[in-house]
């Protein structure tokens, strides 16, 4: 047989030089880098735009919930200014004194005796602003078929009514309105309502739901048949320390009876409320928006009427986004008109 040559191999074909791997880690070091730095820079946009979209829905949040309650401040379904309130000793409670007006403003160091100023979760945060709403909402309002006056009874359009024990109400027809307690209702089964004297807390001091209010058995009797009876709301709008170390926005609120008292987390992260408002005097809007203390009066039937609001926030980012590692802060405002009291040209 032909012996075949043997072919030499080059040992230098066996492997990687000790510098190629030195140089390929290098490389590859430096590709890892970039892909995490531009990771790190995707992720931090990621959180600065999600920090600023919910800054963006904080605003819009508050701007339809306490926007609705100012819309609606002294309103009822009637759009009656006339209201009598045979509530026993009506001004004792911070949700049921329509006297002293159904728009009343604090200023930043102005205390409300319900909702004092403090260190504890919920409690009111001193150099804020804060703003009391009450109103007659629509939500579960129910025709009246008849009403019995000396009886104190209803008959309304629906066994389906949500009305309970207990529930603050508003009636009103075209002329007048009154506020009173529902005394006995059994939703679900029957159409009557009632709002008798001697029971209840605070209970009625007159079956007379005329205006104006006497408070005497049958005080000022008025036949609200074919009105509307409406659920009574109750809102104390303000700036509270919350459970994380942090400031909220808060409603004190009341939406049925003195039982539905609740103090309720809104939205996080606002840390500071002033509000404006604007008066008018016969058909004559003032010049420029004032603080509370600037207006004497918060009555409904004040010379000065208060007929707007403009409501400025200071909201901020809950993660600490911006470049130098801190929170972003915006400040916000919108301006709401108290829809029962425009002047209609």
């Amino acid at each position: 047989m032909r012996n075949i040559p043997r072919i030499k191999r080059d040992d230098h074909s066996k492997g990687f030089t000790l510098v190629e791997l030195m140089v390929a880690m290098v490389l590859g070091l430096l590709l890892l880098a970039g892909i995490v730095s531009a990771f790190v820079a995707n992720r931090q946009v990621y959180r600065t735009n999600e920090n600023m979209a919910r800054l963006q829905e904080t605003a819009r949040i508050v701007n339809e919930l306490m926007g609705r309650d100012i819309r609606a401040a002294g309103g009822n379904p009637c759009g009656t200014p006339l209201v009598a309130n045979v509530l026993n000793n009506p001004a004792s409670n911070w949700w049921s004194n329509w006297a002293a007006g159904s728009l009343v403003g604090y200023d930043d160091n102005q205390s409300a005796s319900f909702k004092a100023f403090g260190g504890n979760v919920a409690d009111r945060i001193q150099g804020t602003d804060a703003l009391l709403v009450l109103s007659a909402t629509t939500k579960e309002g129910v025709s009246i078929v008849s009403h019995n006056p000396p009886a104190a009874q209803f008959q309304v359009n629906t066994v389906n009514h949500g009305i309970n024990v207990g529930d603050i109400l508003m009636v009103c027809d075209p002329a007048t309105a009154a506020i009173f307690q529902v005394t006995n209702a059994q939703p679900g089964t029957n159409t009557t309502i009632v709002h008798q004297t001697g029971t209840g807390t605070p209970g009625n001091c007159s079956k007379g739901l005329g205006y104006p209010t006497v408070c005497t058995t049958n005080g000022t009797p008025k036949d609200f048949t074919g009105g509307i009876l409406a659920r009574f709301s109750a809102g104390f709008w303000y700036i509270g320390n919350n459970g994380q170390g942090g400031r909220s926005l808060y409603r004190l609120g009341m939406d049925g009876g003195p039982s539905s008292i609740a103090t309720q987390e809104i939205v996080e992260n606002v840390t500071d409320m002033q509000i404006q408002y604007l008066t008018r005097n016969g058909n004559t809007l003032a010049n420029s928006y004032v603080g509370a203390s600037g207006i004497s009066d918060w009555t409904n039937g004040a010379t000065n009427l208060v007929v707007a609001a403009r409501v400025t926030l200071t909201l901020q980012t809950g993660e600490n986004v911006s470049t130098t590692q801190g929170n972003i802060q915006r400040t916000v405002s919108f301006t709401t008109s108290i829809r029962n009291r425009e002047v209609v040209q």
